[in-house]
């Protein structure tokens, strides 16, 4: 970067029209300020930068210029301000820098937050007995078993951690999977009053959630794109596939056949996270294998001694329980930080996980990392938060995560709505072009590209952009 002589020649006519250049010159002749000069020319130096005063908003100019330009594209306030104080100073000029930086649209929807991600741990509550809560999610993509199925229904218990591996198709219908439900969890451990699961497409139909209405279950869904919140379905899913492979390559044979031992082995194994098996919290002791020790003499578990002995495990599986949520609240939270909204906020949303905008054959590694922003409608417990999307969005969950979401720093005091930009259901956008501006001729070898300056709707003429003629021709005929 360097001062062309035509801005320098602006600025030291704005420093005389400006109500502060008498009193620098008063300072500057009584030596108070003796890193404040004047120069041969008459302009006022801070050292040996040019003092850019508030009239003629130079300022603006100077801080578009350095951050929009070609040769600096978009820096950080920390790159910016070590390249601008080089050449130029005005007081608060570096807290100037960082606002204009936080104000950039450009950057809020571009660029990667390097900080700890937001949202502090919410552990759901523990449960008050067996199989009283659960939670659910689908193993998917295995080979085709000779019974035809080629996925795995995963239903934990959120107390005692018994899970059940159920062979399922993946075409198999929410009326089959509920004839599945009913036969191998409600047959076995009753209702469950509450099911927590991811938002597959089965759970949140309305058949599913109609069954459930009339078991007196009550659904708890994951926010949309953040399946941490059934975390341990997905855990459970993780040791299940590894028990496969283990089986597989040890027994060989078609991965079905080895269900029923693998539900037997992890339900039977130890777990850290209650100090005991799945079975022994579940029925009181571990069941037999080849390996089990003969006890000596019958136990007996008759009246209130029996009655004494399962309330103090359960007690104890709580207190165990407990104890890891904190473990876990105490490592997750030293790696996240405590970020909260207000209703009337808007925010954006990450598209990481989903298909970000494309315009003109952009490939997704170079689309935003951001959509919106979008005006926060409600706050949803206390790390989720209900959003305003667009109508043409019904199949998108408006529920977020604080993981997911950036707050919107507005460039020019006016808000965005979401029905003024075409939304996806992917949660992408489309800009919309709004004039032609000027039409130019670039050279590339000796082939001659026609290119027309583009402006968009909802910015402003500075961020207008150069398109390939041909492209905007095709894609809006109604500009020329």
């Amino acid at each position: 970067m360097s001062i062309q002589s035509s801005l320098e020649a602006r600025i030291q006519e704005a420093q005389k029209s400006d109500s502060d250049y008498s009193k620098l010159i008063a300072q500057i002749g009584s030596g108070k300020t003796p890193e404040l000069r004047i120069s041969d020319s008459g302009a006022i130096f801070c050292k040996n930068r040019l003092w850019v005063p508030v009239f003629g908003d130079l300022r603006q100019e100077i801080l578009y210029e350095s951050h929009h330009s070609g040769y600096t594209v978009h820096p950080g306030s920390g790159k910016m301000y070590a390249d601008m104080k080089l050449l130029f100073w005005w007081p608060g000029m570096k807290k100037d820098v960082a606002e204009f930086v936080s104000r950039c649209e450009a950057c809020q929807l571009v660029k990667a937050e390097h900080q700890r991600p937001g949202g502090l741990l919410q552990s759901l509550p523990i449960p008050e007995w067996k199989w009283e809560e659960v939670t659910m999610d689908f193993a998917m993509g295995f080979p085709r078993s000779r019974q035809g199925h080629d996925a795995i229904w995963v239903v934990v218990d959120r107390l005692t951690k018994s899970a059940h591996f159920l062979p399922i198709r993946q075409t198999d219908s929410v009326d089959r999977l509920a004839q599945i439900y009913v036969k191998e969890i409600v047959r076995l451990h009753g209702v469950p009053r509450v099911i927590v699961s991811d938002r597959d497409g089965r759970f949140t139909s309305r058949l599913w959630k109609g069954i459930q209405q009339g078991l007196g279950t009550k659904l708890h869904f994951s926010t949309a794109f953040h399946p941490q919140t059934d975390g341990q379905s997905e855990r459970t899913i993780q040791v299940l596939e590894d028990l496969l492979r283990l089986c597989v390559l040890d027994f060989s044979g078609s991965w079905e056949d080895h269900i029923p031992l693998i539900e037997f082995a992890y339900n039977n194994s130890f777990q850290s996270s209650i100090g005991m098996a799945p079975y022994e919290a579940l029925y009181g002791r571990k069941c037999r294998t080849p390996l089990t020790l003969t006890e000596v003499g019958d136990r007996q578990a008759l009246g209130a001694t029996f009655a004494d002995e399962t309330a103090q495990k359960i007690n104890l599986i709580r207190e165990r329980l407990k104890a890891a949520q904190d473990r876990q609240q105490k490592y997750y939270n030293q790696k996240h930080r405590f970020v909260e909204f207000q209703v009337g906020d808007f925010v954006y949303v990450k598209v990481s996980p989903m298909k970000g905008v494309s315009r003109f054959g952009q490939v997704s590694k170079l689309s935003p990392r951001y959509v919106g922003p979008f005006e926060i409608l409600e706050r949803i417990g206390k790390a989720a938060y209900k959003l305003l999307l667009s109508e043409s969005m019904p199949d998108v969950h408006n529920v977020f995560h604080v993981s997911t979401l950036r707050k919107w720093v507005s460039d020019s005091g006016k808000k965005l709505s979401a029905d003024e930009v075409e939304i996806q259901e992917n949660l992408a956008y489309k800009e919309e072009p709004e004039l032609i501006l000027t039409y130019d001729v670039r050279k590339l070898r000796n082939k001659e590209i026609p290119m027309v300056k583009v402006q968009w709707k909802h910015r402003t003429a500075r961020e207008a952009t150069w398109e390939m003629e041909s492209d905007m021709r095709r894609s809006y005929p109604y500009l020329f």
